[in-house]
C-alpha cells in the first residue's frame, strides 16, 4: 500500500469528522431549547428526536459495515455527507415535532454512513497492525475537539442569525468540505480487490459467521456495551449530580467540561502504554479506575478538590473505546471483514448509548437518589473491565484467518 495515500486519508478524516460531529451531533445541544421554543413543544419532545437519530444510526450500522467490506468507503461516505448536509437543511425548515423526528431519522442514517463507524474501517483497511493505532489516533484526537469548536460556534451563529439560518450555514460548511474530500481522497488500498467475486464473498460470510459464533466477540460486546452505557449515563447526569451535592451550577459545568480534555488524554495514554503492555490489560485497568471513581463519588465529590479528582479519574476512559475497539477486533479477526464485524458491535453499543440515559433517569425517579445511578454506572464499568479480561482467555477461532495487513 502507499503510505502517502493512507496519510492523506487520515488528514481528510481529521477534517471531515471534526466538521461532521460538530454539525450533525454537537450542534443539537446548543439548538435544543431554541427549537423547542419555536416549535411550541417541550425540550423532552425535541430530545426524543435525537434518540430517534441514535436508533436509526444503530439500525444502519450492520448494513453499512457490510457495504464497506464489499465496496470500500468512497461512495458510501460521499453519499453520507450529502445526506447529512441535506438533513441539516431539512432540519432548518421543520415546523412540527413529527417533521423533526423524520429528519432526525435521516440524520442518524447519515451519521452511520459518514462518521466514525464508516471512517474507522477505512483506516483499518489501509494500515497494518503497527501503524493502525497511530492512524486512528490522528483522526480521533483532532475530531475530539469538535465540541470545543462547534458548540461555541453554533451558539454564536444562533445569537446572530437564529437557529434556522445557523443550520443552513452548517449544512453548507459540511457539504462544501466533506463531500469533495470523501469523493476525491477516499480510496480502497491498492491490494484489495475492487470487485470481489463469488469466492471472496463466500469467504467473507464464513469469517463473519465464525466471529459472531466466537464467545470472545460477545465478551467484547458485553464490555463495550456496558462501558457505553456508563459513559452516556455520566455525560447526561454528572452536572445534575454535582449540583445536587451542593456545588454551584457554573462549577459543576466546568468540572464536567474536564471530560472533553480527558477524552483526548485517555487516548494518548492508551497509545503510549499499549506499546509496552497488552492492550486489553490497559483497557481493563482504565475501566476499573473508572469504576472506582464512580463508586467513590458519593464519598469524595462533596468537596471541590474531591469532585475534580473523581471526575478526572473517570474522564480518562471517556475516549478509550473508539481507539481500543478497532485494534482489538482487527487483531483477532483480521481486516477482511472488519467493517461487518465492527458494524454488528456498533449496533449494540449505539443502542446502549440511546437507552442508558433514559434508564438512568427512570432509576433516579424511582430511587430519588443519584447514589443509585452512580452505583449502576460504576458496576457497569466493573462489568466492562471483567469482560475485557475474559476475552483474553479463549483461543482464536479457526475461521479467523490473518490477512496481509495484520
Amino acid at each position: 500500500m502507499t503510505v502517502t495515500g493512507g496519510r492523506r486519508i487520515v488528514v481528510t478524516f481529521a477534517i471531515t469528522q471534526t466538521i461532521g460531529y460538530g454539525s450533525l451531533y454537537y450542534a443539537f445541544a446548543v439548538l435544543l431549547h431554541p427549537i423547542a421554543a419555536d416549535l411550541h413543544t417541550s425540550a423532552a419532545v425535541v430530545t426524543g428526536a435525537f434518540t430517534a437519530a441514535i436508533l436509526a444510526q444503530a439500525a444502519a450500522a450492520i448494513p453499512v459495515g457490510r457495504w464497506l467490506d464489499r465496496h470500500g468507503g468512497r461512495a458510501l461516505m460521499t453519499a453520507g455527507a450529502i445526506l447529512g448536509a441535506g438533513m441539516l437543511a431539512a432540519w432548518s425548515q421543520v415546523r412540527t415535532a413529527g417533521q423533526l423526528y423524520l429528519v432526525f431519522a435521516g440524520l442518524g442514517v447519515a451519521m452511520a454512513m459518514a462518521l466514525y463507524e464508516a471512517a474507522t474501517p477505512v483506516l483499518v483497511s489501509w494500515f497494518d497492525a503497527a501503524r493502525r493505532p497511530g492512524a486512528i489516533l490522528g483522526m480521533i484526537v483532532v475530531a475530539g475537539f469538535a465540541s470545543t469548536i462547534f458548540m461555541p460556534l453554533t451558539g454564536w451563529l444562533t445569537d446572530r442569525h437564529g437557529w434556522r439560518t445557523t443550520l443552513l450555514i452548517l449544512a453548507a460548511l459540511y457539504a462544501g468540505t466533506a463531500v469533495p474530500l470523501h469523493l476525491l481522497v477516499v480510496r480502497r488500498p491498492p491490494e484489495i480487490p475492487r470487485a470481489p467475486g463469488h469466492r471472496i464473498s463466500a469467504h467473507r460470510r464464513i469469517l463473519i459467521r465464525a466471529a459472531v459464533r466466537d464467545s470472545r466477540f460477545w465478551w467484547l460486546a458485553a464490555a463495550f456495551v456496558a462501558h457505553a452505557a456508563a459513559m452516556t449515563t455520566m455525560t447526561v447526569h454528572l452536572v445534575g449530580y454535582l449540583v445536587s451535592s451542593g456545588h454551584p451550577a457554573t462549577f459543576a459545568a466546568s468540572v464536567a467540561g474536564l471530560l472533553g480534555v480527558l477524552y483526548v488524554t485517555g487516548r494518548l495514554l492508551l497509545t503510549a502504554t499499549a506499546r509496552r503492555m497488552r492492550q486489553h490489560r490497559v483497557v481493563a485497568a482504565v475501566f476499573a479506575l473508572q469504576a472506582a471513581a464512580a463508586l467513590s463519588m458519593p464519598a469524595l465529590a462533596g468537596t471541590r478538590p474531591g469532585a475534580i479528582l473523581v471526575v478526572s479519574a473517570f474522564g480518562l476512559g471517556f475516549g478509550i473505546s473508539s481507539l481500543a475497539t478497532p485494534q482489538l477486533l482487527a487483531d483477532r479477526y483480521g481486516t477482511t471483514t472488519y467493517a461487518s464485524i465492527a458494524g454488528t458491535l456498533a449496533a449494540f453499543v449505539t443502542l446502549a448509548k440511546a437507552g442508558a440515559p433514559l434508564a438512568a433517569a427512570g432509576l433516579l425517579t424511582v430511587s430519588g437518589d443519584y447514589r443509585t445511578v452512580l452505583l449502576t454506572a460504576g458496576s457497569a464499568c466493573l462489568v466492562a473491565a471483567g469482560s475485557i479480561c475474559a476475552r483474553a482467555g479463549t483461543p482464536r477461532p479457526a475461521g479467523a484467518a490473518a490477512d496481509g495487513r495484520r
